[in-house]
């Protein structure tokens, strides 16, 4: 009965994940449309830079030196401004995307992807969930991405999906090391992907408080979890195996030392788009 019990809240668990995600695909709709007038404006602002520049250029003659320094130096900080202003919007519209490939993709739908892409954005993503759910939460990324990398053959909501999961433990362990250690630590993630011979490496290190042997035994198991109540579902890592092992027919390794780390590493055959 307890058995029955814990499942029948572990379901609830994902039926209320299967709503937050509809509700996000909503919302994540909803917004890309005004992140698309700011990209746009802010483009046409810095045409209009342009032109004004062009207009101070001709008229050099007629102004007094201090002031035609002031326009020109006035004119580049809003033209950088405006460059920023583009940068964050196509990146905030780059994880809006994200968001929705992963709510509407097709199941098993292999599709090019650039994956270093894919793991940039969804190791921000969870830290940036991390910290807003736990206060004070930081961490040093150390991130590593080879160049020139090929479009692979993967399923990009699937693959976005384990990373997180992955992702998601090693913020967790960091931070919970770090709420038992008085003073001398210093959280850090190391995030890397790059090609061996026939295979990509993705690979994730955190410093944080690894796995004691029981649950290096039972980390693949359905519904383990060492979290406390509500802040896990015990499925991610039985997903996240399942995504690499039996979709892309690749392999996830780990090493963990309790109190010192843990590295968790995908190997997955390239198939070149």
């Amino acid at each position: 009965m307890t058995e029955i019990e814990q499942l029948r809240q572990q379901l609830q668990k994902q039926e209320k994940l299967a709503s937050l995600g509809l509700l996000s695909a909503g919302i994540a709709h909803e917004i890309q449309n005004p992140l698309n007038f700011v990209i746009n404006f802010s483009k046409m602002s810095h045409k209009l830079l342009d032109d004004l520049s062009d207009i101070v250029e001709d008229n050099a003659g007629r102004l007094p030196e201090a002031d035609r320094e002031d326009l020109c130096d006035i004119v580049a900080d809003l033209k950088e401004n405006m460059s920023q202003i583009a940068e964050s919007g196509e990146r905030a519209v780059s994880i809006i995307q994200g968001i929705l490939l992963v709510s509407r993709g097709k199941d098993n739908e292999y599709v090019p992807s650039d994956i270093c892409h894919i793991v940039r954005e969804y190791v921000r993503l969870s830290y940036h969930a991390m910290r807003a759910n736990h206060q004070g939460f930081n961490v040093t990324l150390r991130e590593q991405y080879q160049e020139g990398l090929p479009r692979m053959m993967v399923i990009p909501q699937d693959l976005s999906r384990a990373v997180l999961n992955v992702m998601n433990n090693a913020c967790y362990a960091v931070w919970a090391r770090s709420q038992n250690t008085v003073e001398g630590y210093t959280p850090e993630i190391s995030i890397s992907v790059a090609a061996e011979g026939d295979n990509l490496i993705i690979s994730i290190a955190d410093n944080g408080e690894g796995m004691t042997e029981e649950v290096k035994q039972h980390l693949f198991d359905n519904f383990f979890t060492t979290k406390p109540i509500g802040e896990g579902t015990g499925l991610g890592m039985s997903i996240t195996r399942d995504i690499i092992e039996q979709k892309h027919k690749g392999k996830v390794t780990f090493t963990s030392t309790e109190g010192k780390g843990t590295t968790f590493t995908f190997t997955i055959p390239i198939h070149k788009a």
